[in-house]
């Protein structure tokens, strides 16, 4: 059977790009070569699913440091209102959280995934799960033609979409099987590299696992240059690990150790967390001076608790060469400013990150050079589209990945779709 629109993969661009194409009029095939649809969209925040952001568009667009500008021409088409606006009119009610987060009232990512399915049935879009494609299929103008099933069969559509995922989160069915097919259709796949991913540090105290389980609560985390200085900066959680390093904050952080790593060709990092960010490090070193000629008698880390968590303290008290018990009177002046130096400043050498199938993002893909920002389709192949993560688009955790998923699944189903049934060609919107 011939279709119009083929769209390979279930995920978060998938499930819409079949919705945006069947929303076309198109005869749309979604195929996946699992056994379920929607898994990636089923897990997402923490399974609640962080459905998209409610930042303005500026500010979304800051929050996906890899190529977000790319984005630009889709947002002026789609954006993350009308994301809230799809939605609610699937009947899922949406609630704003912290940081503009949107998430279903019902805290359930089953029924956003529920409510998609429904749309592709009532748009009567065919499903094929446990499928899996060989490759992809062109005539003798080099456009594209359908599909090649692993099976050896031939599915024919005048558009396909491919919107497969990239290399993180493999148990979705992310398993990078996208890139050699942009690939033979002449697309170059920049290097692809763990984002959003816990850091690894062979410090002795890492280790030792003496700091494992420790968490601090809102502190700035710099990954910092060569000469000392800092390249970002991120005022978040985090924690102390068994091999390293992780919390909001670190995975914010991993993607730019990963760019410092290649520019120094360099393997250790430092990073720099700083306990006390409200405060420079002279008003630190005054506050423990005024706890120190009030609790003369009192040991270390009974009269410093509440500075930063008492392991930490200890920690610290420890590498600043005060002895916990010791009593306030007793300790140096020169002691104390060591010790409000490592609280506004403490340096971990980070040596990598664990693998790109423990991150939560890929970074790299599908070069978006060379797919039309407006319509996502390949500036190569006419009737081949690309949304999701397969392209080299990555942003930070808090609903920037699944909005930038969704508008660029919409925009690449609904393209697709036009092509077929209308003729139009994506050279038009370029």
């Amino acid at each position: 059977m011939a279709y119009d629109v083929i769209v390979i993969g279930g995920g978060p661009s998938g499930l819409m790009a079949a919705i945006a194409a069947g929303e076309e009029g198109a005869r749309v095939l979604l195929v996946d070569k699992g056994s379920k649809l929607g898994r990636k969209l089923a897990i997402s925040g923490g399974g609640r699913c962080n459905v998209t952001n409610r930042k303005p568009v500026d500010e979304i667009i800051q929050h996906i440091p890899g190529n977000g500008r790319f984005l630009y021409s889709a947002f002026s088409v789609y954006n993350n209102e009308n994301i809230i606006e799809f939605f609610e009119g699937l009947g899922i009610a949406l609630k704003e959280e912290d940081h503009g987060r949107m998430f279903p009232v019902n805290n359930q990512a089953q029924s956003v995934v529920d409510a998609m399915l429904r749309r592709l049935d009532e748009l009567n879009v065919d499903r094929r799960v446990n499928t899996k494609v060989a490759d992809l299929l062109f005539n003798e103008e080099k456009e594209i033609s359908g599909i090649l099933l692993q099976d050896g069969k031939e599915l024919h559509a005048t558009s396909v979409v491919i919107a497969v995922g990239g290399k993180s989160v493999p148990q979705t069915g992310s398993t990078g099987d996208g890139y050699p097919w942009a690939e033979r259709a002449g697309h170059t796949i920049t290097t692809l590299f763990p984002t959003e991913v816990p850091l690894t540090s062979s410090e002795p105290y890492i280790r030792n696992k003496s700091l494992q389980g420790l968490a601090l609560r809102d502190v700035a985390v710099s990954v910092l240059n060569k000469k000392g200085r800092p390249i970002v900066t991120h005022q978040m959680d985090m924690l102390f690990t068994h091999f390293g390093l992780s919390g909001p904050a670190i995975l914010r952080c991993s993607q730019y150790v990963v760019k410092e790593q290649w520019k120094r060709e360099e393997k250790e990092i430092s990073i720099k967390i700083d306990s006390m960010p409200s405060q420079n490090e002279e008003q630190v070193f005054q506050e423990i001076r005024s706890i120190q000629s009030n609790n003369e008698k009192k040991a270390a880390k009974n009269a410093l608790k509440g500075l930063v968590p008492e392991r930490y303290l200890l920690f610290l008290l420890e590498h600043a060469e005060v002895d916990a018990e010791a009593p306030m009177n007793t300790i140096s002046q020169e002691r104390m400013r060591a010790l409000a130096g490592f609280i506004k400043g403490w340096i971990v050498l980070v040596d990598g990150t664990l693998s790109i199938e423990k991150a939560f993002v890929t970074g790299g893909g599908v070069s978006v050079k060379e797919v039309f920002p407006k319509t996502m389709g390949s500036k190569f192949v006419r009737g081949l589209y690309f949304c999701g993560e397969v392209l080299d688009l990555h942003g930070y955790t808090g609903g920037y990945n699944i909005t930038s998923a969704l508008i660029t699944g919409k925009l690449a189903g609904m393209n697709a779709g036009q092509l077929a049934t209308l003729g139009y060609n994506e050279l038009e919107y370029s």
